[in-house]
């Protein structure tokens, strides 16, 4: 029985069910602390991003760590041999036949080139460790950031002077190293491109040395099902490259763990852990067919690991050399419903020839929706029949979501779209953009915004934010109210915001209203809040005796004006808040400047 996963959108808004994952940030640094911790594979039902940060603990597992590498013994064994993985003994060890199964990487990877070993080691000269430092913003405190650590993947080198590796390897980063293999020299990378959704960086390193005798990569076509892969990386348990191999076992589009994207993937049965992230999946010729990103952990099922195909990655470089800079992938911006009831079709005035999928909302930031309509019926995108479960045809004997049309697309480009609307079939132009979302998914490596006024502390919902609020359960754990607005609301504008009081810091001014947490905001005294800015604006534009705040689930705060902005210094004094505001917020030309609090030694900020 195939293991279910748990949806956070039950919509087919140009996606597909999105597998709940979780980033690899407590992976250990070598194969004694993953012995020691009891070092999790990962956990059950859950799709994990696989960079390998170092030195930190993580939780017990559910399952005692002999047993899973007894199971996972047994396993290779069925397989006919026992393959070197990461964190296992280095010694030699005999299969049925009498050969030895721990082989060097070159050995494998020239197995899977043909026999070719020139190739493969040229293959190999082309991938890079990457050694990355984080800083990531503390969304509970947005006035400061949590204590930095550091993390190691994979990358490879692709033409123009070019290093492509995952968006999640990167991800708010201070510094990022590069090492070629066999090499002790580690180089400063720069971040030339993060595509978020589609999980993929781009970086370059300016000091000549380090691309002296290397070849770039050459990147293949889609493969087919059961063809050979071998993926290249430097994962846990060890410091050296390691080299796995596998087939291809589906190719559909995917829910990207990182991104929260519905994009084309690869599923292999490659072994892919912790430090594999970046690293490129070779075919037999020796050319790249994707970048190794996320694997799927559940107690049913073993080596389901996920690779991103040529066609996504050549619609980030494409999509960088156009605009200099990475615009994400567009969205058609609706939600549909599958039509394969013929009693809907009917009803709905649909003739026995045709086929199409029920448009049940249309995103209000849209294009489209100057064209389109609620319970309008799409037929065919870009002259592509579309069929009553959503998919379209996709090469030989295969079909897959038409959603893999849109992304193909490049945002502000045109698709002609034949839609049934009011029983008559008409064709239209339009425009495709990034989508809009009113509970953002990343914040695009900016840091939070918040307000403080009288120690109440007001900020923007992000999924960053939950996350950080409510942990790794945070859409079971978090207010129904705003997983709701996340799960299903649309935003009416492109600025439109969840604004929230987050939290009160104490203080007499404010007594009464201490245990008030993570409640959203509706009005200031009367008037509707759009977005953070707005409430700002209303709040320092008041005159009015008192500041009243309408709040979710009709509460109600209320504070006087004046004993409000006096206290505000003195209680950010007492917690070490330097600004009463995020520097996104700060005025410009409204004359209005910022609290600035010195420390309580007296002495200035730099």
């Amino acid at each position: 029985m195939a293991p279910k996963r748990r949806t956070r959108k039950a919509d087919a808004m140009s996606a597909g069910a999105t597998i709940e994952t979780e980033p690899l940030h407590d992976a250990p640094a070598s194969p004694a602390q993953a012995e020691s911790s009891g070092m999790p594979a990962g956990d059950s039902n859950v799709a994990e991003v696989l960079a390998a940060p170092k030195g930190a603990r993580r939780r017990p597992r559910d399952v005692p760590a002999d047993d899973a590498a007894e199971d996972g013994q047994q396993q290779r064994k069925r397989r006919g041999r026992i393959g070197h993985m990461a964190g296992e003994p280095s010694g030699s060890t005999k299969d049925n036949q009498g050969l030895s199964a721990v082989e060097p990487a070159e050995d494998m990877l020239t197995d899977g080139l043909d026999g070719d070993r020139s190739n493969g080691e040229m293959l190999m000269e082309c991938v890079v460790k990457i050694f990355c430092t984080h800083s990531e913003p503390n969304f509970s405190l947005p006035w400061q950031r949590k204590r930095q650590y550091s993390s190691t993947s994979s990358g490879f080198i692709t033409a123009g002077k070019r290093i492509l590796t995952n968006a999640h390897c990167v991800d708010h980063h201070t510094q990022v190293k590069v090492r070629r293999r066999g090499s002790d020299m580690k180089y400063v990378a720069q971040v030339l491109a993060v595509g978020t959704e589609c999980d993929i960086a781009m970086l370059t390193v300016e000091d000549p040395a380090f691309w002296l005798g290397v070849e770039p990569v050459k990147f293949g076509v889609l493969p087919r099902l059961q063809d050979s892969v071998t993926v290249i990386g430097f994962p846990i348990g060890g410091d050296t490259m390691s080299v796995t191999s596998g087939v291809v076992s589906r190719i559909e589009v995917t829910s990207y763990v990182h991104g929260a994207a519905e994009l084309l993937a690869i599923q292999i049965d490659a072994a892919i852990n912790s430090g594999n992230s970046g690293g490129p999946a070779f075919n037999s010729k020796g050319e790249c067919v994707g970048i190794a990103f996320q694997s799927l952990k559940h107690e049913d099922a073993e080596n389901i690991g996920y690779v991103i195909p040529t066609p996504v990655m050549e619609h980030f470089i494409n999509d960088y050399e156009r605009n200099g800079q990475y615009t994400a992938f567009p969205a058609l911006g609706i939600e549909w419903q599958k039509m394969e009831s013929p009693f809907m079709r009917t009803a709905l005035g649909m003739q026995a020839d045709q086929k199409g999928v029920l448009i049940r909302r249309v995103e209000p930031t849209a294009p489209v929706s100057k064209s389109l309509k609620k319970g309008d019926i799409l037929l065919s995108f870009d002259g592509v029949d579309i069929a009553n479960d959503g998919t379209v045809p996709f090469r030989s004997g295969e079909r897959i979501s038409f959603n893999y049309l849109v992304s193909k697309k490049y945002t502000n480009e045109e698709a002609v779209l034949r839609v049934l609307s009011s029983g008559k079939a008409e064709s239209m132009t339009v425009k495709l953009a990034q989508p809009v979302r009113l509970i953002p998914v990343h914040t695009k490596g900016r840091p939070p915004s918040y307000f403080i006024i009288a120690g109440l502390v007001f900020g923007q919902v992000s999924v960053p934010y939950l996350r950080s609020e409510y942990g790794k359960e945070y859409d079971f754990d978090a207010p129904v109210k705003l997983l709701d607005s996340m799960m299903h609301a649309m935003a009416d504008k492109p600025d439109q915001q969840v604004v929230v009081l987050c939290q009160v810091l104490a203080s007499d001014v404010n007594i009464g209203y201490e245990e008030i947490v993570n409640t959203q905001v509706h009005q200031v005294n009367g008037k509707p809040v759009k977005n953070l800015s707005d409430l700002t604006r209303q709040i320092e534009g008041c005159e009015d005796q008192y500041l009243r705040f309408d709040l979710e689930y009709n509460q109600l705060v209320i504070l006087e004006r004046e004993a409000a902005h006096a206290a505000t210094k003195a209680i950010m004094t007492v917690h070490c808040i330097p600004k009463d505001r995020s520097a996104d917020l700060l005025p410009e030309s409204n004359g209005i400047q910022a609290a600035d609090v010195p420390p309580a030694n007296g002495s200035q900020l730099g």
